[in-house]
Parts: C-alpha cells; structure tokens; sequence
C-alpha cells in the first residue's frame, strides 16, 4: 500500500484570516479524493493567573456560533511575527495586563480534518496591575476573573467548549496546580 499523494491544490477563495482549497488526493487504495483545506495564518493564546490564582478570561460574541463564548485570550498573528510576541500583545490588547513572566503551555491544533491553525498557548502570570485595553475597532470583550474550579466546571457543563480554551485550562491544571506534568 503506498501513502497519501495531494496531486493538486487549488485556491477557491481567500479571506482575511484565512484561505479555503480543494485539494486531489491520492489515496492508498489507488481511488482519488477531493479535500477541503483551510490555511490559516496561525495565532497565539494565553492563560493569564492573577495573583490570587484567578484567570482572566475573555467573554466576546463569535459570529460562528451567534453567541457569546468565554475563552482565554487570542489572536491571529501579524505578518512575520513570532507567536510568543503575539500572546503578549493578545494579553495587553485584550485584556489591559501586561506579564514580565510568561511561560509555553502547550500548543494545540484546532480542527486537524481540515484546517492546519496551529496555536501555541503561554501561561502569563500576572502582577495585578491593569493598564487599557486597546481593542480592534469590531472587538467588545469583557474580561472576566474565574476560578480555576468554576472555569472546570463550565467545561464539564458543556458551557465552555471553545478547544484552544478547554486544552489550556486543563493542561494549566496539570502542570501548575495538580503538578502531574514534569515542570523541568
């Protein structure tokens, strides 16, 4: 049996954020097969922890979803910009808070069938002192404080379902509450 082959990739249309192809697959068996593909521009996350070990997190309307979601804060990344400066620049926009200590948490692939948005997420923890946000002109976000036991729940609930949010938080839990990942 031979391995997947893409024979074509062609562009159906371009957007902001994003851009939408079909691709010609060969598969394993011989047969050809027409796949969507979604290239997106890559974003950035943080989970900011407050002093009191509270994380702010973001409530914001998602027009995907036509309703409001809770989700840490994120944003896609600017032309040649390194993800670790965009989590910074997610967390001040967003949230007002800046972090002189940030750390990688993990990194999280959205919609693996058809999209290759990759989101590196950091843990920003934070002094408490908040500046402004300075959000984009279509942005309303209100930010929330959650603790981490009620943030679980909501997840549990079903209420929290966003992926990249759900991923961090509990992998959040791991490494710095239950201590179950290796923190060398």
């Amino acid at each position: 049996m031979k391995a997947f082959e893409r024979l074509d990739r062609k562009l159906v249309a371009h957007g902001h954020i994003l851009d939408y192809y079909e691709d010609t697959i060969a598969v394993p068996n011989g047969n050809i097969a027409h796949w969507d593909f979604i290239k997106h521009k890559g974003a950035a996350a943080v989970v900011p922890v407050l002093p009191d070990g509270r994380i702010l997190m973001v409530r914001q309307y998602r027009n995907a979803l036509d309703r409001e979601t809770i989700e840490i804060p994120a944003g896609g990344l600017n032309e040649n910009e390194d993800p670790f400066e965009c989590a910074k620049r997610e967390l001040k926009e967003e949230t007002g808070y800046a972090s002189e200590r940030m750390e990688f948490l993990i990194s999280v692939n959205t919609t693996v069938a058809f999209c290759n948005e990759k989101i590196p997420v950091y843990v920003a923890f934070l002094d408490g002192n908040q500046g402004e946000q300075h959000l984009d002109e279509d942005e309303y976000i209100k930010v929330e404080p959650y603790d981490l036991d009620s943030l679980c729940e909501l997840i549990y609930s079903g209420e929290l379902n966003d992926s990249k949010t759900v991923a961090s938080i509990l992998a959040y839990k791991d490494k710095y509450v239950t201590n179950r990942v290796n923190n060398n």
